[in-house]
């Protein structure tokens, strides 16, 4: 993973909620260009995507999973995963005047299965749920490239990253549109333990031979 906070969600949250979340706030620098990225819903926390946009992001990964049913579909009012996925991917390459990588989930005939032997119930939530979409977007925001959605394959969209400086003159939220005399930004990379200890230190005590200095200053200040 190129940089991301590794937000714990459902069952990954056993494994990595102790973990350190900030250190993985970093953009990583590639022969490619400079890739970031977050999951899911960090794409969200504008602070997150701040903190990569700072480091000088040019490529921005995010990915979703295949499919996000808030409500069972026949009652109406789903989210729709693939209006705010393309919402958010746009939002954050028009800020940070880089290019969107958006990585959806697939789900196969045999893991809709799989879920469905379990609860026959989610058949009716998994049918009728929209897919995610992966795609592209430029520092624009403006979709390019190729879109895939309900199906397993590979898209291809071309990044010429010439394209993220001349935004930059027009908006630049990590530079001179910014305010740092009103705005400061502090994270937090240090990694947190489940545990700290605190123990007392031990008491030594003098050896004779660091005693034995003492003794004799005082026999001569008593003989003088």
């Amino acid at each position: 993973m190129a940089g991301g906070l590794r937000r714990a969600e459902f069952e990954c949250r056993p494994r990595w909620l102790p973990g350190s979340y900030g250190a993985g706030l970093q953009v990583a620098d590639t022969r490619i260009g400079r890739i970031g990225g977050l999951i899911c819903g960090e794409n969200t926390n504008p602070l997150a995507r701040y903190t990569l946009i700072a480091q000088g992001e040019q490529i921005h990964n995010s990915s979703w999973p295949a499919l996000w049913p808030t409500r069972r579909p026949a009652g109406g009012g789903n989210f729709n995963n693939v209006a705010a996925n393309r919402l958010r991917a746009g939002a954050h390459s028009f800020e940070a005047k880089a290019f969107g990588i958006v990585c959806a989930g697939y789900m196969d005939d045999d893991m809709r299965d799989f879920l469905v032997q379990r609860d026959p119930a989610a058949a009716a939530v998994l049918d009728g749920s929209p897919r995610a979409a992966s795609m592209f977007v430029d520092p624009t925001g403006a979709a390019i490239g190729d879109t895939l959605s309900d199906e397993e394959g590979i898209a291809y969209a071309q990044f010429d990253l010439n394209r993220c400086v001349e935004p930059k003159q027009f908006h630049d939220v990590v530079g001179y549109y910014n305010r740092f005399d009103v705005f400061s930004l502090n994270v937090n990379r240090v990694r947190h333990e489940p545990v700290s200890w605190t123990t007392p230190a031990p008491v030594v005590s003098p050896t004779t031979e660091d005693a034995a200095p003492v003794v004799e200053a005082a026999s001569l200040a008593e003989s003088r």
